[in-house]
Formats: structure tokens, C-alpha cells, sequence
């Protein structure tokens, strides 16, 4: 794959496909109105390390616990700075985690132009401490760039012919869950989801969603598939305490009518919510997703740190929480131990109504962009 995938990526991002930069960076967040109640979408049970949450499939279901580990960063220069010689950090994180059973892992085609599912390829062979793969579960995007000569020429066979070198690089027969990357595909919805059909029919992947879709394109994927007999397992967008879109325009309460599981990447907005960044050390510029000025989210740091004190755990455990009890499975990158045994402190307590309400009461609304996220 060309290396200049993840180069691509990272200048969209920086131009306008994120909601808070290019030319939606001079507006400035907006705080969820007063009057909104976002306890209405709080699920009732204590996230523990089990599988919680059902993926389904047209032929079998894939069951996965509630945190997944997210792949971005892994071989990714232009916007995470790899080296390899951060491997032997994320080889130690990556068995740790999955041996205390944390084994929902997620990467994509344009990680790292293709080198993110190469190392997860590795880290599956050698790294896994013992868990067999099917005990693991794999999930994986197909980018559909109009720029790709075979996403133009063949716009229904694309999603298979990128599933075929995706799952070479991981090493890989079959994945769990494949998504399209964006609603950004020249094709129409019914010919991706005919696509995605014949990636299901022919036993590369047992269950596939979306990401990135708003609530009215999910709903028509949905129904696209069910042509083919096949449920749309999933979508996953951008949602944390600094980007509660996905809430507030029906989408939470769309996937729990649908059965569709919501999944909230930059769960902890690129760090700036897991208390290693604030206004005197602030997240690197390329960390576009919430992106806003450190000094702007200090209010609801101040709360996450006095929460997080409260019950002897980690801000990032707290801001994990959070985005569970709101029904998310939220997606976060790893690439040292310390990450991993941050993280996985999310599960087996909690927060209590009062303090998701202290937490909603500091969160901020966030936008949609017309070129990537619509959800």
C-alpha cells in the first residue's frame, strides 16, 4: 500500500475532516444545553472484562468484551511519530491485555498506510501470550478514497479486494467485523452494501458496520444489507465527554432500537481526557479529533481528576467509564503497558447518576463535517 495513505489521512484531518479543525476551528465548543438530560441513554450494569456485547452476523455473531484496542497509532509517522523501536512496549501491552481478556482489537487499511495490520498480524502469531485467535476478535476498515483507481473501476467488488490484502497483511483466513471507513465511497450505499455482502458470503468476515455514518445513512445501510440478509453489527464514531454529537442527534438511541452497537473512537479525545495532556503540556497539533485549546477544557479535567480521586482509579478509567455507561464500547489506542493497565481500570465499578451528570454538566456538544464525520 502506498505510504502516503496515512499522509493523506492526517492533511483531510487538518483541512476540514475533523470537526474542530480547518475551517471549523474558529467556532469555539459549545456546552450541551443545561436542559438536556443525558442520563435518558445511561445503561444500567457494571462494565467487567466478559464478553458484553454482540456483533451480529449473517451466519454466527461475534461476542466482544466492552473496551476495544484501537490500532491507529500503530505504525503510523504522520500523525502518532512511530519508530519501531516502540514495538517491544506494545507487544508487552498487547499480551497483557489480551491474557486478562480484554481481546477486541481494531485497525484499519489506512493506519499506518497498511503497517498497522502488519504488526497486529504479528502481534496475533507471536504476542498473544497463548490466546488462540478465535478467541480474539479482529476488526478491520476499508478506506474508500475516490483516489483509489479500484475503488472507482469496481465500486462493488472494492470492499472484497481490499479485504483479501488487508487480511493477507494480518496473516489472517477471516476477521470478526469489517467496516467501511466513511460514508466517503463513490459508490451508493445499496452497491457498498452488496459489496459488504460478498465479503460476508464469501467467509472472509463474519459481521460488518460502518463508521463515521450520521443516523440517516446508518439506517440506510441497514436496510441495504437487509436485502442480502445481513445485519449492520455496527458504527463507530467520534463521541466522548467533548464530542457528545452522536447523543444528542439520535444516534445512541438509534443503534439501541436497532440492535446496532455503537462504538466511540477517540473515546478519550487523542489523550486530552486521560489526564496525561493539560495547559501546561497540550496534545501534539496533529491530534486532530477535539482538538480544542487546553485552556478550554480545564473545567472538565478539573472534574474527571476529582472523580477519578474519588474512587482511586485513573482519569482515563473514568472517562472509559463514562462513555460505557452511555452504552459505547469505547475504542482506545495502546502502545505501552502502562496505557493497557490504565485503560483496562474502567471495568468492574461504575459511576454513579450524580457524577455522569457532573460529567455531562462539562461536556461539550461538538459538529459534524460534511466530508467525514457524520455521526
Amino acid at each position: 500500500m502506498a505510504s502516503a495513505v496515512q499522509h493523506l489521512l492526517q492533511t483531510g484531518l487538518s483541512s476540514g475532516m475533523s470537526a474542530t479543525s480547518g475551517y471549523h476551528s474558529s467556532s469555539k465548543p459549545q456546552y450541551v444545553p443545561s436542559d438536556y438530560d443525558g442520563l435518558q441513554h445511561v445503561v444500567n450494569f457494571t462494565p467487567e472484562c466478559a464478553p458484553t456485547y454482540t456483533l451480529r452476523g449473517k451466519n454466527e455473531n461475534v461476542e466482544v468484551p466492552p473496551i476495544s484496542w484501537g490500532g491507529w497509532s500503530w505504525g503510523d509517522s504522520a500523525t502518532f511519530h512511530w519508530s519501531n523501536d516502540q514495538l517491544p512496549g506494545l507487544q508487552q501491552a498487547f499480551k497483557l491485555a489480551v491474557t486478562n481478556g480484554f481481546t477486541f482489537i481494531d485497525t484499519a487499511q489506512a493506519y499506518g498506510s497498511g503497517r498497522s495490520e502488519e504488526i497486529l498480524g504479528d502481534l496475533i502469531k507471536n504476542h498473544s501470550g497463548g490466546v488462540p485467535r478465535e478467541q480474539l476478535q479482529i476488526q478491520t476498515k476499508w478506506l474508500p478514497l475516490e483516489t483509489s483507481i479500484k475503488n472507482i473501476i469496481h465500486p462493488i467488488d472494492a470492499p472484497l479486494r481490499f479485504l483479501k490484502e488487508s487480511l493477507a497483511r494480518m496473516q489472517l483466513s477471516q476477521i470478526d467485523c469489517y467496516l467501511v471507513h466513511g460514508h466517503i465511497h463513490i459508490g451508493s450505499i445499496s452497491q457498498v452494501a452488496k459489496g459488504l455482502a460478498e465479503c460476508v458470503n464469501s467467509g472472509l468476515t463474519k459481521a460488518v458496520g460502518v463508521a463515521n455514518y450520521g443516523v440517516k445513512d446508518m439506517l440506510q445501510m441497514r436496510d441495504a444489507l437487509a436485502e442480502h440478509g445481513i445485519p449492520l453489527a455496527t458504527n463507530q464514531c467520534e463521541y466522548s465527554i467533548l464530542r457528545r454529537h452522536p447523543e444528542m442527534e439520535g444516534m445512541l438511541e438509534a443503534c439501541k432500537q436497532n440492535d446496532i452497537i455503537f462504538q466511540s473512537y477517540s473515546s478519550l479525545a487523542q489523550g486530552r481526557l486521560s489526564g496525561k495532556y493539560g495547559v501546561n503540556n497540550p496534545a501534539p497539533k496533529e491530534y486532530r479529533f477535539s482538538s480544542y485549546p487546553a485552556e478550554q477544557i480545564e473545567p472538565t479535567l478539573d472534574v474527571l481528576r476529582r472523580i477519578a480521586g474519588n474512587h482511586g482509579v485513573p482519569v482515563s478509567a473514568v472517562t472509559l467509564n463514562w462513555n460505557m455507561m452511555k452504552g459505547a464500547i469505547p475504542v482506545v489506542g495502546i502502545r505501552k503497558v502502562a496505557q493497557a493497565e490504565e485503560n483496562m481500570k474502567a471495568v468492574g465499578w461504575r459511576l454513579s447518576n450524580e457524577e455522569i451528570k457532573q460529567l455531562d454538566n462539562v461536556g461539550f456538544e461538538g459538529k459534524e463535517t460534511r466530508l467525514w464525520q457524520q455521526g
